[in-house]
């Protein structure tokens, strides 16, 4: 189900970041905001509705309130009637604008709430564009661990008593930085993004068997945690298995799809002797290496063809 919230949550919230205030009265504080991006109706105003968006925040900014200024009272007033009709959640007025007669009576009379900001339209979006992309994004709860390795936001993935939290545990001690542990909370910040956190009730706490609950913060200082990291790298830890095939080369790349999100993914076997925390590393600087360009399974794989090919031509 689509994410919403409404608009009293909006103009609560949004005041702890912006320098704004309500023009109309409180009357359609419970219509609904859906979309995470906002809309500036300039076409709208002139008579081109057709790229309105329900449930989408409307702004103001110099550049809509100039074209109105060029109209008269009663045609400013139609321009904007037409709009509000079509149903607005509410519109927010940048600069603090000056606006056209009537505008106030008209969002009382359609219950949408007029907000003036004293920022300018970029900055302005720009808040509220990353407000909305954390309280509408998609999102979803992992059983994991997700740590920053050498900057690599890498979520470790394995059944209950793989070991992840003991690996986890040795990271940090090398000066790796926790974000979350046992419970994941992952956000589709962008298409193209996923950012982890851990829930605040368990944040900077750790499960490790035999000692209980541990404060990672208050064990290795602040510099061993994070709020929330943009998750790069999936590692799948599981049992050795003697009759399984692992990938010994690393030329066949797997993907760990999360809210539709492509992420390159190792499966890594835990066994007896293995030094996990020391591989999860090598995984993490590896993936910098391909992201620079550099695949060292096909470098390798490539000289060994143009030797090849190279003493097939001697014989």
């Amino acid at each position: 189900m689509k994410k919403k919230i409404n608009v009293r949550q909006f103009f609560e919230e949004i005041k702890n970041s912006l320098s704004i205030s309500l023009l109309t009265s409180k009357k359609g504080f419970e219509n609904k905001i859906s979309n995470s991006q906002v809309q500036k109706p300039g076409l709208a105003l002139a008579g081109f509705l057709d790229s309105v968006k329900s449930e989408t925040i409307s702004i103001f900014g110099n550049t809509e309130i100039s074209y109105l200024s060029t109209l008269s009272e009663d045609e400013a007033s139609k321009a904007v009637e037409r709009l509000l009709k079509l149903g607005l959640p509410c519109i927010v007025v940048s600069n603090e604008n000056k606006l056209p007669p009537h505008m106030v009576e008209l969002g009382e009379k359609y219950s949408t709430p007029i907000m003036v900001a004293k920022e300018q339209s970029s900055y302005l979006i720009s808040v509220i564009l990353d407000y909305l992309a954390g309280m509408l994004s998609e999102s979803i709860t992992m059983h994991g661990v997700l740590v920053d390795v050498f900057g690599v936001g890498v979520l470790i993935l394995g059944k209950s008593g793989v070991g992840k939290s003991e690996i986890v545990l040795d990271l940090v001690e090398k000066g790796h930085r926790l974000v979350s542990d046992d419970v994941v909370e992952i956000k589709k910040n962008t298409p193209m993004t996923l950012i982890g956190a851990s829930p605040e009730s368990i944040r900077y706490h750790m499960e490790i068997r035999g000692l209980g609950i541990i404060n990672i913060k208050d064990l290795f200082g602040v510099t061993s945690i994070r709020d929330k990291k943009k998750v790069e790298l999936v590692i799948e830890l599981e049992e050795w298995d003697q009759k399984k095939e692992y990938d010994r080369v690393g030329l066949d790349e797997i993907k760990a799809e999360i809210l539709g999100v492509k992420l390159p993914k190792v499966l890594i076997p835990v066994g007896p002797g293995r030094n996990m925390s020391m591989i999860i590393e090598i995984a993490a600087r590896n993936y910098l290496l391909k992201r620079m360009g550099y695949h060292p399974a096909e470098e390798l794989n490539r000289k060994l063809l143009n030797k090849m090919i190279e003493e097939s031509k001697i014989n």
